[in-house]
């Protein structure tokens, strides 16, 4: 290490005297060779210089050394990909746009070491990253892939619940998770009420999970930022992949407009079940005694394509269209139900220089749901939406290897339709309707610098300036951020960081889960933007060249925190700002995760103990908010205890065998402490009518919950592409995981007072419902 120390001592030493010549820069994009689509992360490093970067979330890197007329050799590396070493005499600045191959590399544990390395040099932490390659392996319930509920396998992301899709990250709450794809805001993930989410794996690039330490350039949310990147588009041949699978099935197509110039990207998927329910109930439409099925599906559609148009230059335009539908027809009723996402976004790359980069991006967001019931002579029709519209400039620049500086701002036009309803008779004599509408300019600008401060030490120091005004009302918020490393060793790094982040549009939900008929509502003069502050503290460190172990603990203080008064009338209410209360909240835990990503056995552990409780909440107008006896309690998603195991081992050459293992402590659940009991008419029966439900809000906690996943890949390889089947085992032990409880009254027929005998309630007994038994999958996976 000393004599390496001081060759490149002595090589910078002799490049002024000698040569006299000033730094030169090099920069460019690292990209796969096959597609053209950029790396997101590729290690750029010059060994004999002891000095490295990364790209950008654009694939764009930028280093500077001094000129002279020695040869220097660059080295690019990314994880799967054959490493490739340029090199070149460093006279002038130079753009070196690198592609790299993927294919069998002896050196696979190297590259996985140095993007390790690269980990341990970085300011960054609480940061989870997946790749759709581990999607893809991973055992999956039906065997549609995902990648939210691949995440949920990290330390620090526990589920919502058996089967969701729900996020609660470092205890925040659903609500608190900014899901951005190609950075439009996308507000409800989900399909199927939160058992598949809207992103097909198919169609993305790359997904990075922020945690804490959130960089400056994002803002809106308090708990996590979700950055999901779609593919560019293959600009060198036209190309396929898709699959077949018992519920759904999907296709992406890709290639270039113009070659090595332009290209593009469709990626469809759509579940069937509905074309099936629809001959059942066709058949027995004559059978007076059937009952129909109802009809349900989703389908999803992704978009994408780019030009270059020079070498500084590029543009790119991406959209996704998604819709669920649910609906049964009958005699006397009809009911319609669908909910879905569109967004759109316009980018344009540009570089200014070696040094400076800007990314110009134009979004557009729309979440609405719709709810149509007609029964004979009267129709119903109740729905809401939000829509954004967003506008914002990004910089990078490099000035010198001991700087990296970012800076922009963004301005958002959010348009709330609330609780929209409208009813009345078929004749026009009864009609009424309710709902409100209201508007919001969400503006931020921020500048941060990524500072080497020496060979250990690095600091990454971050302002963001935030706003929101509506109807007249201004809200300004300062949010520091700073995050730090310091290397103990090559193999061993501390890491430090703290992060105060504001929200300015507030969940209106009781349920704990996301569902589609969730409302969103505008910060106002009365309610507040919501605050967090996070500190964390960890450290990472490389055992060996592939096992990768961070443990991270945190604490995190909330404000402002929204929830509602108990029995709120959350549905069409033109008063709904009087529903809510407000409060605080604080959170902290322990996070550890273990992974190895190379080799035959790949795979993580990960670990989280956490404590989560809200409290101290104000009403309005003085209604109702059972908190506990000291004025704080255990939110539902708390979950003391969460352990992972991921596991995908290569068999051989066609066989890949993975496993999933999950343990969490149960979570928490409302429900009554006892309940009065009326009796209608002297005879009749006992009934429970009001339920009792104490001064503990959440007050027991549901049984643990453990499930084990199982996969099997066998591949085919065939000549016209590349192809596998997938066969899925989902809870292969069969347990039956609690998805919520409820209570049944007990009765026993006695002799009642007034004579003769009648059923009296002795008890209340707790019941369990589950969703999912062992179920097995079979997908057939194909590429082209």
């Amino acid at each position: 290490m000393v004599k390496k120390l001081l060759t490149a001592c002595l090589f910078l030493f002799s490049s002024h005297l000698l040569f006299s010549q000033s730094e030169i820069t090099i920069s460019g994009s690292v990209m796969d060779n096959e597609s053209g689509e950029t790396l997101i992360g590729a290690t750029v490093s010059i060994p004999f210089l002891l000095i490295g970067t990364t790209t950008n979330e654009y694939g764009f890197y930028s280093i500077t050394i001094p000129g002279g007329e020695d040869e220097v050799t660059i080295d690019f590396s990314y994880v799967g990909f054959q490493s490739q070493a340029q090199k070149i005499i460093p006279k002038a600045n130079l753009t070196l746009n690198v592609e790299l191959s993927t294919g069998v590399d002896l050196e696979e544990v190297v590259i996985q070491a140095n993007s390790y390395r690269e980990e341990l040099n970085s300011t960054e932490m609480s940061v989870e990253k997946i790749t759709t390659q581990e999607v893809k392996v991973i055992p999956a319930l039906l065997g549609e892939t995902d990648i939210l509920k691949t995440i949920q396998l990290k330390p620090g992301i526990p589920s919502g619940g058996e089967g969701t899709t729900g996020l609660f990250v470092r205890g925040g709450g659903s609500d608190q998770n900014l899901i951005v794809l190609d950075e439009a805001i996308v507000y409800n993930a989900n399909h199927l009420f939160g058992f598949f989410s809207t992103f097909n794996t198919d169609a993305i690039k790359d997904l990075k999970v922020y945690k804490g330490g959130f960089p400056a350039q994002y803002g809106g949310r308090l708990s996590s930022v979700i950055d999901v990147r779609m593919k560019e588009g293959n600009n060198r041949k036209f190309s396929g992949a898709g699959g077949l699978g018992l519920i759904t099935s999907r296709l992406t197509l890709e290639g270039p407009i113009q070659k090595e110039k332009s290209s593009f990207m469709v990626s469809g998927r759509r579940t069937y079940v509905d074309i099936f329910t629809r001959v059942i109930n066709k058949r027995n439409e004559d059978d007076p005694d059937y009952n129909p099925i109802p009809d349900y599906f989703f389908y999803d559609l992704n978009t994408k394509a780019n030009y270059q148009f020079g070498e500084k230059d590029k543009l790119y335009l991406s959209g996704y269209f998604g819709r669920d539908k649910f609906g049964f027809d009958g005699d006397f009723f009809d009911f319609k139900f669908d909910w879905g996402n569109a967004t759109g976004t316009a980018r344009w790359n540009h570089v200014f220089s070696p040094k400076l980069f800007s990314n110009t991006t134009f979004t557009y967001s729309d979440y609405q749901y719709n709810i149509v019931t007609k029964i004979t002579g009267f129709s119903f029709e109740v729905g809401s939406n939000v829509r954004d519209a967003n506008l914002k400039t990004d910089f990078y620049y490099a000035p010198n290897n001991q700087h990296i500086l970012r800076f922009g701002g963004g301005l958002t036009y959010h348009r709330f339709g609330v609780g929209r309803l409208k009813a009345g008779s078929d004749d026009g004599t009864v009609s009424f309707s309710a709902g409100q509408n209201f508007d919001g300019l969400q503006f931020g600008v921020y500048f941060a610098d990524e500072f080497e401060v020496n060979d250990r030490f690095k600091i990454n120091t971050g302002l963001r300036l935030s706003g929101f005004a509506n109807d007249g009302n201004w809200h300004f918020r300062p949010e520091p951020r700073i995050s730090a490393k310091y290397s103990v060793s090559e193999r061993l790094t501390l890491k430090g960081s703290y992060a105060r982040m504001h929200q300015y549009v507030h969940l209106v939900s009781t349920s704990g889960i996301a569902l589609p008929t969730d409302i969103w509502y505008p910060s106002t003069e009365r309610i507040k933007p919501q605050n967090s502050d996070q500190i964390a503290i960890g450290g990472s460190f490389l055992l060996g060249n592939d096992i990768f172990i961070t443990n991270e603990y945190y604490f995190k203080y909330l404000s402002n925190q929204v929830g509602f008064v108990d029995w709120a009338d959350l549905f069409a209410n033109d008063q709904l700002e009087e529903t809510f209360a407000i409060g605080k909240g604080y959170g902290y835990g322990l996070e550890l995760g273990i992974e190895k990503k190379s080799g035959k056995l790949k795979g993580w552990i990960g670990y989280t103990l956490a404590l989560i409780k809200r409290g101290k909440f104000e009403t309005i107008k003085n209604q109702v908010f059972t908190s506990g006896p000291d004025d704080y309690f255990l939110p539902r998603y708390d979950r003391r205890h969460d352990f992972s195991l991921v596991a995908m081992y290569e068999l051989s050459r066609r066989f890949t065998l993975s496993a999933t293992v999950i343990y969490g402590s149960g979570d928490k659940a409302w429900v009554p402490v006892g309940r009065f009991a009326f009796q209608d008419v002297q005879g009749l029966p006992l009934e429970f009518i009001v339920p009792d439900y104490g001064e503990q809000r959440n007050n027991i906690r549901l049984p643990y919950f453990q499930r084990t996943d199982f996969g099997v890949i066998y591949k085919l390889f065939p000549k016209w592409g590349e192809s596998d089947l997938t066969l899925s085992f989902f809870n292969v032990t069969n347990r039956r995981n609690a998805f919520f409880v409820y209570l049944e009254p007990e009765y026993e027929t006695q002799e009642l007072p007034a004579g003769g005998e009648g059923d009296v309630p002795v008890g209340v007994k707790a019941k369990q419902v589950s969703l999912f038994p062992i179920l097995g999958s079979l997908t057939w996976n194909f590429k082209f």
